[in-house]
């Protein structure tokens, strides 16, 4: 069974909205032999990334950046999971205030680093949540677990 390994900093109301939006497309009919697999940044370990077929990244955008835990899940699991992990497919979830370019960069540069394949546009919520950026990040789980079923 393919695993999608959901990693995520969820502190706040936003991100945590978004999250479980994505798990709920992630889990949606025609899904049902994927395993979605919820992990903090804080807590996630090379084991997990390797286990997982796909990724599903999940950040608020802090001070211009991704957040610290997201960036600690990188540092302590990149060097195992580089080259391992080479084309495996993955989007981004991201939400600030006032600004996602920074964290959006940065995602962009860690992924490009691990080779992974993004198969969508990252969702980009400033400001408030609504119902169609819950709409996105359910499509985001949705596409993610789908591209995991053809590997």
């Amino acid at each position: 069974m393919p695993v999608l390994l959901v990693l995520s900093h969820a502190p706040g109301i936003s991100v945590p909205a978004m999250v479980a939006a994505a798990c709920e497309g992630a889990t949606s009919e025609g899904l049902e032999d994927v395993e979605v697999r919820p992990v903090q940044a804080l807590a996630v370990t090379s084991a997990d990334m390797l286990g997982a077929d796909g990724y599903l990244l999940a950040t608020p955008a802090n001070l211009g950046y991704m957040s610290g835990a997201m960036k600690h899940a990188f540092d302590t699991t990149y060097t195992d999971v580089l080259d391992v992990t080479r084309g495996r497919p993955f989007a981004a979830l991201v939400h600030g205030e006032s600004d996602t370019t920074g964290a959006l960069l940065a995602i962009t540069k860690i992924t490009t680093g691990l080779r992974w394949r993004c198969v969508m546009e990252p969702v980009s919520v400033i400001g408030p949540v609504g119902d169609d950026h819950l709409a996105a990040c359910a499509e985001a789980g949705a596409v993610v677990a789908a591209s995991t079923l053809s590997l």
